[in-house]
């Protein structure tokens, strides 16, 4: 990876204090008692009904020191398990204050979910320009029960949102984060250390391991609680691991609905790659490309096919719809409102009209472009192509390699 990204200048000397002490855990120590005692502010923390959360932390802590982090890369894990230490103590205390907010209905929720550099980004801004709908906005499901006033909520939603590509400016080109911006479900879960940020920002799990149904019992609690007091909207949210856990989800949320992002799988591969190993390059050295890029290509591989049967045979007991990559660059509101009829929603004026300003005033290239190639990834377009050619057939991709 040193040789894909040169680390900026104050990176590469931060990282050098564990040269200079003995170590990274010697300047940034993490261990699950002393987390607990300086996250509590003095009111413990109270069940949020996901289970044994407490050991799921410590078997994720005792993962994180085998996982080889560096300096700045434990620093932003610590920061984010305290972080998550607060959010659930402050979640609890408001539900003990208002035991109302655990009656709370999270009604119909609409999900986007697709592979990376699919559209599912850009397909959850313009859908979530329906006035309608409302999105988990970073600063308010990072510090939900927060008693912080809006402004600092912001400002401590920017250590964990703009901070990354501060660390790895090429983060930039391909996902902005921002304290004001929707984010994805695994950012709002990480507080039950049950959820896919953490398999996706380590490379070695030890004894820890995702738990689905923990996840998604936290994932309400957390929607109901910023949902309390405010005008009912259906939640629209987006990640693109449900391409895997679409029986979790649905279990979860019954009625929900899903909009699916489709793309050549030669774009979209190596793009999965790329990213997951620049997330865990903002953290340590040992990302290894060779583990990791037949690790998601066979996973990925499994779950297009995957989706691909069981959409034709029915199985996935929700409403579904499409958003083709090609088709929602051509014509962006012919592409989200072709969806919205696949589920049952109609596109109204209002909202087609927002969709037009959007993609018109929005900047092509703000932070540059991601470019890559399959190769560059470890993949072969024509072995894609073939082995996902029943996916491409199914949801109609055009190929652009």
């Amino acid at each position: 990876m040193a040789d894909r990204y040169r680390r900026p200048d104050w990176v590469r000397r931060v990282n050098a204090m564990g040269l200079a002490t003995g170590g990274p855990a010697a300047v940034v120590p993490i261990e699950a008692d002393e987390l607990l005692v300086t996250a509590d502010a003095g009111a413990g923390f109270p069940d949020l009904g996901d289970g044994d959360w407490e050991g799921r932390l410590r078997r994720l802590v005792d993962a994180i020191n085998e996982s080889h982090l560096h300096v700045v890369g434990r620093l932003l894990t610590r920061e984010e398990l305290l972080r998550s230490l607060r959010t659930r103590q402050q979640m609890g205390v408001a539900r003990q204050a208002d035991p109302s907010i655990a009656s709370e209905v999270i009604h119909a929720p609409l999900v986007v979910t697709g592979p990376a550099r699919s559209g599912t980004t850009i397909t959850f801004e313009l859908i979530g320009l329906d006035r309608r709908l409302q999105t988990p906005i970073a600063a308010d499901v990072l510090h939900v029960g927060s008693t912080l006033p809006h402004p600092e909520r912001m400002v401590a939603a920017e250590c964990e949102q703009e901070l990354w590509a501060d660390v790895q400016p090429e983060f930039a080109t391909v996902h902005e984060l921002r304290a004001d911006l929707p984010v994805e479900c695994i950012t709002l879960t990480a507080p039950s250390f049950a959820g896919n940020h953490w398999a996706m920002v380590l490379q070695d799990l030890g004894d820890w391991s995702p738990d689905p149904v923990a996840d998604f019992a936290f994932h309400r609690a957390v929607l109901q609680t910023v949902q309390h007091g405010r005008e009912p909207r259906t939640w629209l949210l987006k990640t693109p691991a449900y391409l895997m856990m679409l029986d979790d989800l649905l279990a979860a949320y019954p009625d929900a609905s899903v909009i699916m992002t489709h793309r050549d799988p030669a774009k979209t591969m190596p793009s999965t790659v790329s990213t997951t190993a620049l997330v865990q390059w903002l953290r340590t050295d040992a990302v290894d490309l060779d583990v990791l890029s037949p690790l998601i290509g066979a996973l990925f591989t499994d779950a297009l096919a995957t989706v691909a049967k069981r959409r034709v045979d029915g199985s996935i007991r929700a409403p579904c719809g499409d958003v083709r990559f090609t088709e929602l660059v051509r014509d962006p509101v012919a592409a989200v409102s072709g969806a919205y009829e696949a589920i049952g929603r109609e596109l109204t004026p209002d909202h087609a009209a927002a969709i037009e300003s959007y993609v018109r005033d929005k900047p092509k290239g703000k932070y540059g472009t991601h470019r890559y190639t399959a190769e560059d990834w470890g993949f072969e377009p024509a072995t894609l192509h073939d082995q996902l050619a029943e996916y491409v057939e199914t949801f109609c991709i055009e190929l652009e390699t």
